[in-house]
This record gives C-alpha cells, structure tokens and sequence, in this order.
C-alpha cells in the first residue's frame, strides 16, 4: 500500500495492466454484476439537471424502468447504484453493434453535460472505499474483464495508467503527479 495524501492505494492499482478492450468484452460491466454502478449523490443531481439531454440515448425499456422505479436505487448492502433493466443492464446502457455504451457519456461528448458518467464507471477497474479518514484505491478484478487485461499485458498499460483521466478528474492532477512519483519509486526499488 502507498499513502498518497488522504488515499492508500494499493499495489496493485501500480503493478497489474489494464486497457479496456470493447471489441472483445462487448462492454460487459455495463451488464453484468449483482446491482448498477455505484453513484454518489452530487451525480445523481448532475443526471437530474442533463436528464432531458441524456434521454435521446437510452432505450425505451430504460425510459420505462426510469419512469416507473427512477434512475437509482439504494441497494442491499446499502449503496445508491444506477437502477437496473431486469436485475440486468444499467438503465443508461445502450447498444450498437453488440457493444454496450453509456448514455451519459454519449450525451456527455455530443451535448457537453457536466457529467461524463458515474465516477465508479470512470474509474473501474478501481474501486474506491472512503472511511472517515482516508480513501482507500484498489484493484477490483472481475472475470468479464480478462481481455482488459490481456490487452494492458501485451501494450504494457498499467491500471493507474489507464485510469488517469478519472483519477485526474477525481483526485485532481497534482494528487496523479503524485502517483507517478510513487510509480517510479517503486520501479526504482523492485
């Protein structure tokens, strides 16, 4: 672990690769899992003041399950998550060619909302946990994202590395400045 500020961040986040592949896993994350992507509340005002902007990118049966159950939920372990379209997609979730997109985000390049999407959509494969004093950064492997990992291997894209712009847009770019410090530490001292 490596104390960044008010974050721990684990090794992993610095040693294991990543890099999305879409054409490969068919953006699974936006479809599977046991409830919708965790949202903080300062997002879920954001979606509510662009939503007008958003809806031209999702499909009649997210509209349906948004207009009758809303767009987020509190979930059995007690997190707000992005509702889901019969315990499967994310209400935001769109497809073309087979591949699941995000509609916040498409709105976010065509429409310039201030949102680009869920930051635990942004940031994933991060995962982050916020205690009273400090948040913790760590890896969070699923299967559904092995050719992620495939891909981060062979291009050789660590996960901080793939994940800067949410980071950046999370934590800030001095705090990233930071991180790559830490990183070539660590290489230094392998």
């Amino acid at each position: 672990m490596i104390q960044i500020d008010h974050t721990v961040i684990s090794l992993d986040v610095f040693e294991k690769y990543f890099q999305c592949e879409l054409s490969k896993c068919k953006g699974a994350c936006c479809v599977y899992g046991d409830s919708g992507a965790p949202i903080e509340l300062n997002e879920i005002t954001s979606i509510q003041k662009s939503f007008e902007l958003i809806k031209p990118f999702l499909p009649e049966k997210s509209l349906e399950t948004i207009r009758i159950n809303d767009f987020y939920y509190v979930d059995s372990d007690g997190d707000t998550v992005t509702q889901l379209n019969d315990n499967k997609e994310c209400v935001f979730t769109f497809f073309e060619d087979g591949i699941a997109y995000c509609a916040i985000e498409k709105a976010y390049f065509t429409n310039k909302i201030e949102i680009r999407k869920p930051i635990s959509c942004f940031l994933y494969p991060i995962r982050l946990t916020k205690y009273s004093s400090f948040i913790a950064v760590n890896y969070h492997p699923w299967n559904i994202c092995k050719f992620a990992v495939e891909n981060g291997e062979k291009n050789g894209i660590r996960i901080f590395e793939m994940c800067k712009d949410a980071l950046c847009q999370y934590f800030g770019e001095e705090w990233y400045q930071k991180v790559l410090e830490a990183s070539l530490y660590l290489e230094k001292n392998k």
